[in-house]
């Protein structure tokens, strides 16, 4: 993480709410050979204290039980100095992230199937007014098949870390010119230029 304490300031609430919203991330872990990660969807429980998710049976973190961090990232963009109106700057890059500590855990066969519906039904939520798919669609015996090449697992998380580097160490001008930048550059840009606006 940054370790500049302008971009440090972030509770745990707002970390954990960011990570919650997101919902995907890298999950690492060491393994006899160095760092083994994978890009997983995780649910996060409303206190905070677990992150409930699934690997593949192949995936290299399965047999690696132990110390784990969830790294969350959200919007990030290039900073161009020129956007600052200012002399003698340099270019940078800002972004949100949000690093989920813990220990990971195996969870029992049967967390499995309301966990994927966990998953399922939110982020299907998120695209109404489109309907809400289902398992009920797939043909009989389908899913039952894909489950058994997946386990279910959960983060137990014991601190939560959080950088927003969002140009809090520029004049109010300088970031005003960044924002209005991103915001022309629109897609997600535009998205790191709400959260610059966000946070005032």
């Amino acid at each position: 993480m940054h370790p500049n304490p302008s971009f440090r300031k972030a509770t745990d609430e707002q970390n954990l709410s960011f990570a919650r919203k997101r919902g995907f991330g890298v999950l690492a872990a060491n393994g006899p050979e160095g760092p083994v990660m994978a890009h997983v969807p995780f649910m996060l429980s409303e206190d905070g204290t677990h992150a409930d998710l699934h690997l593949a049976r192949s995936n290299g973190l399965v047999g690696l039980m132990g110390p784990a961090v969830l790294a969350v990232s959200g919007p990030d963009a290039y900073i161009s100095p020129d956007w600052y109106g200012a002399a003698d700057q340099v270019p940078t890059w800002n972004y949100i992230a949000v690093h989920l500590r813990g220990v990971l855990i195996p969870l029992p066969s049967d967390a499995l199937e309301p966990h994927l519906h966990a998953v399922s039904d939110r982020f299907e939520a998120m695209l109404l007014p489109k309907p809400i798919w289902k398992p009920s669609k797939m043909t009989e015996g389908v899913m039952e098949r894909m489950m058994r090449m997946i386990l279910p697992f959960r983060l137990q998380v014991q601190s939560v870390e959080g950088t927003w580097k969002l140009n809090q160490n520029k004049t109010p001008d300088a970031r005003e010119g960044a924002i209005r930048a991103l915001t022309a550059l629109g897609g997600a840009s535009g998205d790191l230029a709400q959260a610059m606006r966000d946070l005032g």
